[in-house]
């Protein structure tokens, strides 16, 4: 897919998904200690069950330091309306106590670095450094995004890290984290897993996966 074909869905996606700033990296405030943490509990669950933990989790735990030191049944308690919890809690204490560790309390601002957390891959990476330090380093490939890359065309392989780097290279850095965005908004409200609803699809006339089904 060209660069021009890619901007033209870029721009119609980012209009019907203007408001798609409802992530719970987008609202944590700004705090990359707590973007770190709520994009690791953001996994496999939605993104309204992890808002229902943020106020009661930093309450009891506001800094890297005191979550470090937290007993993992305590945390429990309070995420365990999370999928994964148990997993999920013994994730967050130990990033916790990386950063405290390695990074002198202070979440660390470079891909490299912050791979060497626990719990933390590409995907937490990339929206920590765009979310958190308006850095575009790559892009954050969720099952949204590695599904509708397939579909629309953008990459022809289901190897995540193949995916970012075609991503990347079908769109200019500067819309690296925004299109991760839009394209989970999309694939959340119209291009579902099971049942894509291509008949309102604004990008359908673009999209690999509609053409190819009215050639049939």
């Amino acid at each position: 897919m060209i660069k021009q074909d890619a901007e033209k869905i870029y721009s119609l996606l980012s209009r019907q998904y203007h408001d798609s700033q409802g992530s719970p990296a987008q609202l944590s405030g700004g705090s990359a200690f707590e973007v770190l943490v709520l994009t690791i509990l953001s996994a496999q669950t939605t993104d309204r069950a992890v808002l229902k933990v943020k106020e009661p989790l930093f309450s009891t735990y506001p800094t890297p330091s005191s979550l470090a030191k937290a007993k993992t049944e305590d945390v429990e308690t309070i995420i365990h309306s999370l999928g994964y919890f148990h997993a999920k809690a013994r994730h967050i204490i130990a990033a916790s106590q990386a950063l405290i560790t390695k990074f002198g309390g202070e979440v660390p601002e470079t891909m490299e670095e912050l791979l060497l957390i626990p719990g933390v891959g590409r995907k937490t990476a990339n929206i920590v450094l765009y979310h958190a330090l308006g850095r575009n380093e790559g892009i954050a490939v969720d099952t949204h995004v590695r599904r509708l890359a397939q579909r629309i065309g953008f990459s022809d392989t289901d190897n995540v890290s193949r995916i970012e780097q075609d991503l990347m290279a079908a769109f200019p850095k500067n819309l690296w984290g925004d299109i991760t965005d839009v394209l989970i908004a999309h694939g959340r409200e119209c291009c579902t897993a099971k049942k894509p609803k291509c008949s309102i699809c604004p990008i359908r006339r673009h999209c690999r996966y509609f053409l190819t089904l009215n050639r049939k």
